[in-house]
């Protein structure tokens, strides 16, 4: 298990563009090993000016979107049209602006009853991965220390043998539909993004003092192959931008 990389951007603009090259180095090495090109997205702010800044012509012509083949790293039950989907948000920032075929993109049916959702995309992941998992995996966090829907001190979390999970989240009184850490970990690499100050403290707990995931659950993504790389702009690293 190789040690996480490192990278603070200035801004959360530098930041997407760092995530954008390595994206881009993901991609290529996954097309010339096999063809195609796995990659499961993340919900949040900071993920989707990641997405906003795969659009613009500098980036959207460095892959061949054919070959792309998109998931979703945890959902809301809620159906694809409605303000807090994630897949709406994903398909408003970038899937509705390149040309990836829309057999390509599989999104939780989070319009279904949860656990009807969590089995039907557990099945999918199931039958296109095997025992392997995604190219990369895009991950937020929350000040909570959360990750895709692996939220504190929930049973999601002591999952071990499925891909995908519908989670209860107490403290939202709301069921999530959410990857795994088994799955998640099988990534070739997996990216967090993460911008703002006040992320910084569980970043730095992640980071240096090795918490209990049970408390932080990003703790425990740690990919067993494949490269953990953590972007943070200044404020998520706990810095000054003027410094740079």
């Amino acid at each position: 298990m190789a040690e996480p990389v490192i990278h603070v951007a200035a801004t959360p603009d530098e930041l997407a563009h760092e995530a954008a090259r390595r994206m881009v180095e993901a991609y290529q090495q996954a097309i010339g090993i096999k063809g195609r090109f796995s990659v499961a997205l993340a919900g949040g702010s900071t993920p989707k000016l990641l997405y906003q800044t795969l659009t613009g012509s500098a980036w959207k012509e460095q892959f061949d979107w054919t070959k792309v083949h998109v998931y979703f790293s945890d959902e809301r039950c809620v159906p694809p049209e409605h303000a807090d989907s994630n897949y709406r948000m994903a398909a408003d920032a970038m899937l509705k602006h390149l040309p990836i075929p829309p057999d390509n993109v599989y999104r939780f049916r989070g319009e279904l009853p949860p656990q009807e959702a969590a089995t039907e995309y557990n099945a999918l992941l199931k039958e296109q991965f095997g025992d392997n998992g995604c190219d990369l995996v895009l991950l937020g966090m929350g000040e909570d220390g959360h990750t895709a829907s692996l939220f504190p001190s929930t049973e999601a979390l002591n999952e071990t043998k499925a891909d995908c999970v519908a989670n209860f989240v107490p403290k939202l009184d709301a069921w999530r539909l959410t990857m795994t850490y088994p799955f998640i970990n099988r990534a070739w690499m997996v990216m967090i993004l993460a911008t703002g100050t006040s992320k910084a403290e569980r970043i730095r707990q992640v980071l240096e003092d090795s918490p209990d995931p049970v408390e932080i659950p990003i703790a425990a993504v740690k990919p067993e192959l494949g490269k953990l790389i953590w972007l943070l702009d200044a404020g998520a690293a706990g810095m000054d931008a003027a410094d740079f």
